[in-house]
């Protein structure tokens, strides 16, 4: 009976305590990555393009509102300052029509009051002086929105940019294992590689939403100065009541 154990226990010891050491597995079965759980993980997936593409969203998002905020603050009611204006010019206050424009400060009224500086000049170079500055408030309520259109136009390239490199690592990856790769692995490099696309695409969309709705604001305030500044030259042009 002792003799029976003996064998017993040596037949034990000629086995590997641990059989995954005796038998290694096979590279090609490994486990894919854990997925992403939250979408900020799937983010941080995205590799090194998603820092410009990060810093493009948040640039977009500061002009959006930095713009947002002059346009309401140029907002005006344009019928409102011409007839207190046509009011002090027709009662011969001229310094009261500069002093009002001044103190409501905005698109409209500097334009008038561009115009009101120069009575006393001919009708042409009022006229002159009126458009003139027209065209440098336009061009103030218009500035850095070029910035928005150029981040629609990079985003998606950068986006692009990051999925073909994505692609080419993932495709080096293949050809290191000479094509004995898990296709749950690859998957999950292709996947990877495709969040820049989308992450390029939601910056783009929203750039270009923000360029055309300030552009659809700034059109409206520049139609109202122009507006203006044709009824200023009509109401200079306006024979004297006697």
């Amino acid at each position: 009976m002792i003799e029976i154990i003996a064998r017993v226990n040596n037949l034990s010891l000629a086995f590997p305590q641990n059989i995954s050491a005796a038998f290694p597995q096979d590279s090609t079965l490994a486990a894919p990555p854990v997925p992403a759980t939250t979408y900020l993980d799937i983010l941080l997936q995205g590799g090194l393009i998603m820092i410009p593409l990060a810093i493009l969203s948040v640039l977009a998002v500061y002009l959006f509102i930095e713009r947002l905020n002059t346009l309401r603050r140029a907002k005006t009611d344009p019928h409102l300052i011409m007839d207190r204006t046509r009011r002090y010019i027709q009662a011969g206050d001229i310094r009261g029509a500069v002093g009002f424009c001044e103190a409501q400060n905005n698109p409209v009224s500097r334009i008038l009051k561009r115009g009101l500086e120069r009575l006393g000049r001919p009708i042409a170079e009022i006229q002159d002086a009126v458009q003139s500055a027209g065209k440098y408030e336009a061009f103030e309520l218009e500035k850095r929105t070029d910035l928005l259109a150029s981040i629609a136009s990079i985003a998606p390239m950068l986006g692009f940019l990051g999925t073909v490199i994505g692609m080419i690592e993932a495709f080096q990856e293949i050809q290191n294992l000479q094509g004995n790769v898990n296709p749950s692995v690859l998957a999950g490099g292709i996947w990877e590689a495709l969040i820049t696309t989308a992450t390029g695409l939601l910056v783009g969309i929203a750039a270009v939403f923000f360029y055309n709705f300030l552009i659809n604001r700034i059109n409206r305030l520049v139609n109202d100065m122009e507006r203006s500044a044709t009824d200023f030259i009509d109401l200079l042009q306006e024979p004297v009541s006697m």
